[in-house]
């Protein structure tokens, strides 16, 4: 495994992160979440992305199970605030201080933990005053309650606006955790060139597209049964823009370009997102140890521009590059 600095802090993570959105607490028994988080742990994985709305706060509880015992100045923690929590009641979402402040302690309790590395705004709040959010953000870290702060799927105009007045309170803004897969290429026009000159990364998710980049998905196929494509919890959502003929068919050209490199399509995809040198980690997840396993070996695999052409050859204009994705997709208004 290999590490990179976060941002321009000092802080190093786990080039390969372990997350767990959608399956612990939610689709997988907590004996197999387990498992995979020592999977990944035995892998030299020592990165871990959550969020309290995952599975309503079950995501945070079984993560702090699975690492008690743990070494905690040996691992890194990640988690994040926004969507609406608990009994989704009018102050249970978005970025006001009082909800921050009360986020915190209750994903520290869920995590057995006295502190996270990074606590993450999960979306840019449109109700609530950015100057409210960073001082709330601010308190945070004095209190030592984590160590430093980012974001997730922000624009660069946000992002800028984040950062400076983070820098202006005292804190570091180190971070932003957007989708980004070969198929799936936002933020490289806008988010990647802000977010390199302020010294932000990029902790990417999504890296295998939801799974569409493994190729199991194959033009004119039934879904296969017990795939993200049918999880009516939440990953069928997630998948569906990219399960059209056309897509699939030019993922499937991806195969041989795979062999020739000994790799999975998985470790490809996951090699791919690590070329950029604006990605400090690919966020992989895994209802299965031995899925940790493989995608970690995507560390430190480095990708020759003629590969780089071949793929962007493959799939041609399935890719999606355009910036104002990122806008588009964000809520406008807190949800309830």
């Amino acid at each position: 495994m290999e590490y990179r600095y976060l941002g321009d802090s000092g802080l190093k993570i786990s080039e390969i992160t372990y997350g767990n959105w959608l399956t612990h607490g939610s689709q997988i028994e907590n004996d197999a979440a387990t498992a995979c988080v020592r999977a990944a742990l035995d892998a030299g994985i020592t990165t871990f992305d959550t969020a309290d709305v995952y599975a309503n706060g079950a995501a945070e509880t079984v993560l702090g199970e699975a690492l008690k015992g743990e070494r905690r100045a040996s691992l890194e923690i990640l988690t994040k605030v926004y969507w609406p929590t608990g009994p989704k009641g009018p102050n249970d979402s978005g970025l006001s201080r009082k909800h921050i402040m009360e986020s915190i302690d209750a994903s520290l309790t869920r995590l057995q933990t006295d502190y996270v590395d990074v606590y993450q705004a999960h979306r840019y709040d449109t109700e609530t005053p950015l100057e409210e959010t960073m001082r709330a953000f601010a308190d945070v870290v004095r209190a030592g309650k984590a160590h430093y702060i980012g974001v997730s799927e922000w624009t660069a105009e946000q992002v800028r606006a984040g950062h400076a007045l983070a820098t202006e309170l005292g804190i570091q803004l180190v971070s932003n955790q957007p989708q980004y897969s070969m198929l799936w290429r936002v933020i490289e026009a806008e988010v990647v060139p802000t977010s390199a000159e302020l010294g932000v990364s990029q902790v990417v998710f999504s890296p295998i597209a939801q799974g569409v980049l493994t190729g199991k998905y194959r033009p004119g196929a039934e879904l296969p049964s017990g795939s993200r494509a049918t999880d009516e919890k939440g990953g069928a959502n997630t998948i569906k823009r990219f399960l059209n003929d056309e897509t699939l068919t030019r993922v499937q050209q991806l195969e041989p370009i795979a062999a020739d490199l000994g790799l999975s399509m998985a470790q490809l995809a996951v090699a791919w997102v690590l070329q950029n040198d604006n990605v400090a980690a690919a966020i992989i997840g895994a209802s299965r140890p031995e899925q940790v396993a493989e995608n970690a070996k995507a560390s430190g695999v480095k990708l020759e521009p003629e590969v780089m052409k071949r793929i962007d050859e493959a799939l041609g204009d399935v890719v999606d590059h355009d910036p104002a994705r990122t806008a588009m997709n964000a809520p406008k208004t807190r949800s309830s």
